[in-house]
């Protein structure tokens, strides 16, 4: 991990300070200087809410929270505020810092948080490496912070996870690669982990994982995850299914290469978030049982890949007619959904990054979503994308959509042709629940191509604080 948040002790020499206020009387603590407050007050006048002063070597910082602004609005704020704040270290080369909180809310946590996430750095395949990729964030703030500081150091670490997997070339990342560094990451956290091999994937007779990787010369691999703790809440578990494909040529029916194959090697994030957020549940000891399981391959136009017009059989015993290869995310995820039959789930949820419909409807400013689930659990699962600032936005999926994927050859087709094609990517996974069901399209906020406030480019991890976050208030 590229960060570590503890408490502070007061025996640190920390050059780096940001303080935390929500009143004006508040900056008499700060032993600033007349000229130093009143640069501060005109600041804050012209709603500039985070000043720097300047100092040559030293940073001292101050961020105004906003409390008249929404819970949601303030909290991701304050996670701006955060990488701000570590720029500046950056930029004087401090290699630790300090939180302070003086204000009245205690918001601490979300500075932290933007801090850390956009301490991120993928320097694997680099020659040299970045100066003070290693940094120490002290925290000073009423209550007690142990609990607290130790549960974030956890969903930190399991976003970074996430975003190395996602960030990880497929000359790495195969399917069975995904699969060890997912088992090995499990069982050092007590998670149990068993992969199935393709001849286990044979017997099952998940006939749309084995068409997906009919061109690919790697093997695919089905991993299921199991965090069983003896306190768990739940007596039916949540299941958690990520799509896992590691690369994806679009098979037979070829993506272009500028801004859509190039980038397919995160076509696996679905896979990676549920990954991460299961590890860091059980790092945090939620009384929560978790199933998670992970359908990987990559899909590829080989001598002997699918093609458009081919049927496959799936293992629910139903037909598909393929007419898109690209639509292969779908087909795997089916034979997931249908496997999770067998734990009788209290509740299912689907990550994939699955349509580009999805990122054409909303971009990469949330996750599109839509299921079964009653409206007590949807409003749980908006009330966490908001506390994380991983928005949902839900799509319908009225029965009318169901005629799209009529077939006349098969029980339905893979694909719903040019209209509503997230919703009926949704509705194709719907015919393989039977249980309480909420499927998430993270095509969109998955991997980016430009910077966002505290993502760098590339894998962002969306999903795992957002599921975390669930799983914790259940």
């Amino acid at each position: 991990m590229g960060i570590t948040i503890s408490e502070a002790k007061g025996n640190q020499k920390v050059l780096a300070k940001l303080f935390l206020i929500d009143q004006n009387e508040q900056l008499q603590k700060l032993s600033l200087s007349k000229e130093e407050i009143a640069f501060v007050t005109s600041q804050l006048k012209e709603k500039k809410y985070f000043i720097s002063l300047p100092y040559l070597s030293e940073v001292k910082a101050i961020a105004w929270i906003d409390s008249g602004l929404s819970t949601e609005k303030c909290n991701e704020t304050c996670r701006k505020f955060g990488e701000q704040f570590l720029n500046q270290c950056k930029t004087k080369k401090h290699a630790s810092a300090s939180i302070v909180t003086i204000a009245n809310t205690n918001c601490w946590w979300q500075v932290a948080e933007g801090f850390a996430l956009a301490a991120y750095e993928f320097e694997k395949y680099k020659s040299s490496k970045q100066e003070h990729n290693k940094r120490t964030l002290f925290i000073e703030a009423k209550g007690n912070l142990k609990s607290a500081m130790s549960e974030l150091n956890h969903v930190i670490e399991a976003v970074y996870f996430a975003r190395t997997l996602v960030n990880e070339p497929n000359s790495y990342l195969t399917a069975t690669q995904l699969a060890q560094d997912i088992a090995k990451m499990a069982t050092t956290n007590k998670v149990k982990a068993t992969v199935y091999n393709k001849s286990k994937i044979k017997a099952l007779k998940m006939g749309g994982l084995l068409a997906v990787n009919q061109g690919s010369p790697q093997p695919p691999t089905f991993t299921v995850l199991e965090y069983k703790p003896a306190n768990a809440k739940n007596k039916k578990p949540i299941v958690l299914i990520g799509k896992g494909v590691v690369y994806d040529t679009g098979g037979m029916s070829l993506k272009p290469t500028t801004n859509s194959m190039d980038y397919m090697k995160s076509d696996m994030a679905g896979a990676a978030a549920v990954a991460a957020a299961t590890i860091a549940a059980a790092k945090s000891k939620l009384p929560v049982y978790i199933v998670t399981l992970i359908p990987a391959t990559d899909n590829r136009p080989d001598g002997d890949a699918y093609v458009p017009g081919d049927v496959v059989h799936m293992m629910d015993g139903s037909t598909v007619e393929v007419l898109n290869t690209d639509a292969e995310g779908r087909m795997l995820l089916a034979d997931a959904l249908h496997f999770a039959k067998r734990y009788d789930p209290s509740l299912v949820m689907d990550f994939a990054t699955l349509t580009g419909a999805a990122a054409a409807a909303i971009g990469s400013f949330g996750i599109v979503c839509m299921g079964t689930a009653n409206e007590l659990t949807k409003e749980k699962l908006k009330n966490a994308g908001s506390n994380v600032y991983e928005r949902l936005a839900e799509f319908p999926i009225w029965d009318e959509y169901d005629d799209l994927l009529k077939s006349d050859i098969a029980d339905m087709k893979n694909i719903g042709g040019p209209i509503a094609g997230a919703i009926t990517a949704g509705k194709f996974l719907q015919r393989f629940t039977a249980y309480d069901w909420m499927h998430f399209d993270i095509a969109g906020p998955s991997f980016i191509h430009s910077p966002a406030p505290y993502k760098p480019k590339g894998g962002t991890g969306v999903g795992v604080r957002f599921l975390f976050n669930y799983l914790k208030n259940i």
